[in-house]
């Protein structure tokens, strides 16, 4: 089973963010342009929420919201889940379905330290289990 450490080493620990301060426009327009489905909010350094597609859909679009006026900090959801990383893909499978959250964040002593989507945990899982039934029919094979 791979770790959070592992999964980052592998896509990058890189994370696209995005102030409370800033529209709800320019955020969905820039998750657009980096064809991305989250921003992660920060006051500074601070994580302070998580901007997704979705809070744009619930908390701008359907209340009828302006998005070029609404700050990203009226549509944000300001608790967000994180692991650290040595969280292991099945944990943080567990998290993200018992949930209902597409994203959590990698922490460590309150340093960001990268990102992951259920598209990052999905595509991991299915490796490994490609190669477990890889190895499962070589074993049946010499037998």
């Amino acid at each position: 089973m791979a770790t959070v450490a592992q999964l980052l080493n592998q896509k990058g620990h890189g994370v696209e963010t995005t102030a409370p301060g800033a529209t709800v426009y320019d955020a969905i327009k820039r998750m657009a342009d980096l064809d991305i489905g989250a921003l992660v909010v920060l006051d500074g350094t601070r994580v302070v929420g998580l901007i997704t597609e979705r809070d744009y859909a619930r908390n701008v679009f359907l209340k009828g919201k302006a998005s070029p006026t609404t700050p990203v900090s009226e549509a944000m959801a300001d608790e967000v889940l994180s692991v650290g990383r040595e969280d292991t893909t099945r944990e943080c499978m567990a998290i993200m379905t018992g949930k209902r959250t597409r994203h959590l964040l990698v922490m460590e002593g309150g340093e960001l330290l990268g990102i992951l989507s259920i598209g990052d945990l999905v595509r991991s899982i299915v490796a490994e289990q490609d190669i477990t039934i890889d190895q499962l029919e070589q074993y049946i094979h010499r037998g």
